[in-house]
């Protein structure tokens, strides 16, 4: 899988921090959290917003954190320790039980009777490494928020570690930012509940590659 994109490191925390709004925006979007762009400025600005649950504005505002932290820590090991840190900043305030801890209970996904089995550290650190040795930069962040979103590590919030994580390996090497525009977001989610059950990531994996990486060419 080629890279869309070959920015610079400073390149592309440029991109990153100039649409970070924008992303948040969709990640939240992408979760159910009914937000428009404009409240989602106004909640980032720390102003205060009419109409959206303090739950949404608890997350919306986590997310902010998340990526603040992702920025500020950009050389640091990509890791399970670096997951669940990340998991911890999206799910605090309360806004996800146990978070940043491995999880030890069944969840149900919605739109499918699939079960993800009982993560283990020991595991999870090991697919991780295996990820990351994948030589296609892009198709290795791609594969690791894949993977990450149908692992279901976390009791909740894997798909906005999962991406946030992914992002940070974008980042680092210049590939540009994963991000699913809001009008894709039905596609991805039925091409996500077949990754699901299935454990096949091919189509998924294309349909992000064309349709859910932004950048710029400097």
């Amino acid at each position: 899988m080629k890279d869309k994109f070959s920015l610079t490191k400073e390149q592309n925390i440029f991109v990153a921090k100039r649409n970070i709004v924008d992303y948040i925006y969709k990640s939240a979007r992408l979760e159910g959290i009914h937000v428009t762009f404009p409240e989602t400025q106004s909640i980032f600005d720390g102003i205060g917003v009419n109409g959206v649950k303090v739950e949404d504005i608890i997350k919306i505002n986590n997310l902010k954190r998340a990526w603040q932290f992702m920025l500020d820590t950009l050389d640091r090991l990509t890791d399970f320790d670096y997951l669940c840190r990340l998991n911890t900043i999206i799910g605090s305030e309360g806004s996800i039980y146990g978070a940043g801890k491995i999880r030890a209970y069944d969840v149900k996904i919605s739109g499918t009777n699939w079960q993800p089995q009982i993560p283990f550290e020991y595991d999870v650190r090991n697919e991780i490494a295996d990820i990351l040795k994948m030589k296609s930069k892009t198709e290795r962040a791609i594969t690791l928020m894949l993977w990450g979103m149908r692992r279901q590590i976390f009791i909740d919030g894997n798909k906005r570690t999962s991406m946030m994580i992914s992002n940070k390996e974008m980042i680092n090497h210049g590939c540009g930012i994963i991000s699913i525009p809001s009008e894709k977001i039905k596609s991805f989610y039925d091409l996500l509940i077949k990754f699901y059950e299935t454990n096949n990531m091919e189509k998924i994996k294309n349909f992000v590659y064309e349709n859910c990486i932004d950048g710029l060419n400097f």
